[in-house]
């Protein structure tokens, strides 16, 4: 799921999270050389937190425009006076530090461990400022889903009393075509028409099992049912979602290659179109 979210701590520390949507986690890591050794604790932080979608974790040391400039502690200014006196003992034609040099090196000199703290600190701030996003993005994902599912069901609603009187008409039809077929070929000499009118009957029952599609449309108002309890749940749930979206769009094309009515046609028409925008949501969501 998309999401964006952004924190800023002292010493110019400031951490961006953008995530958009992916089926796996791809993590991207962007870390000045100052933080470089928290980045094994950084990913396993996010691993924990976020299991789908495209991440980018970005952490930066600068100073906040009209901010305050934190001064160097006295140990800090200290070590640097005792290095200038050895590089000016070796290097006597070396300029001293100017302030502005002094600052910058004093705010380099932060220990790691402290600075690591504070990454780590920010990063799960802001991480859990992300999940508030994507939580938001997410609840605005189950709506659209749960209409969708609202369309199909209504039009699978539609389709089951259109199954009998199909199946109906199109044996009648068969038996029709069946006799035709017969008397053209002049096929009533050579067999009883009892046993012709048995064989005809076989054959229509066995067509109407071929072009029923009730028992499709039974399962699929079983999947529908599992992904709404599945929504209403919570939790993680894409891959699930991603493998009920499948079985959907192989009761729809079934549906489709079955269907002897140009009613059930269309109404498996408009389920596929329905079930692909589902497939694109779910992939949203983790």
């Amino acid at each position: 799921m998309t999401g964006y979210a952004s924190v800023t701590r002292e010493r110019g520390l400031v951490v961006e999270c953008r995530s958009v949507n992916g089926r796996f986690l791809d993590l991207t890591l962007k870390l000045p050389e100052e933080l470089r050794g928290c980045e094994p604790a950084l990913r396993e932080l996010v691993a924990a937190r976020v299991k789908r979608g495209k991440l980018e974790l970005r952490l930066s040391l600068t100073s906040a425009e009209g901010g305050t400039l934190q001064a160097p502690s006295v140990e800090v200014l200290q070590r640097l006076a005792q290095w200038q006196t050895r590089v000016a003992q070796v290097l006597p034609q070396a300029q001293p530090l100017s302030v502005a040099e002094a600052l910058q090196w004093g705010r380099s000199l932060v220990p790691a461990a402290s600075t690591d703290v504070d990454a780590l600190g920010a990063a799960q701030a802001c991480l859990e400022a992300l999940a508030e996003a994507r939580a938001r993005e997410g609840q605005r994902l189950v709506d659209i889903l749960l209409e969708r599912i609202d369309l199909i069901e209504s039009l699978a609603a539609r389709a089951q009393p259109l199954v009998p009187a199909v199946v109906q008409r199109q044996q009648a039809r068969f038996l029709e075509r069946w006799h035709e077929a017969l008397k053209a070929a002049d096929a009533g000499g050579a067999v009883g028409p009892q046993a012709l009118q048995e064989r005809a009957l076989g054959e229509a029952a066995a067509f109407a099992l071929r072009i029923d599609v009730a028992e499709e449309l039974s399962r699929l108002q079983a999947h529908l049912q599992e992904i709404r309890r599945l929504l209403q749940q919570g939790g993680e749930l894409g891959k699930r979602l991603d493998f009920l979206i499948q079985e959907l769009h192989r009761e729809a094309n079934t549906l489709g290659s079955k269907s002897a009515a140009l009613e059930l046609t269309g109404i498996s028409v408009d389920m596929k179109v329905a079930i692909e925008q589902m497939r694109e949501q779910v992939q949203n969501i983790e």
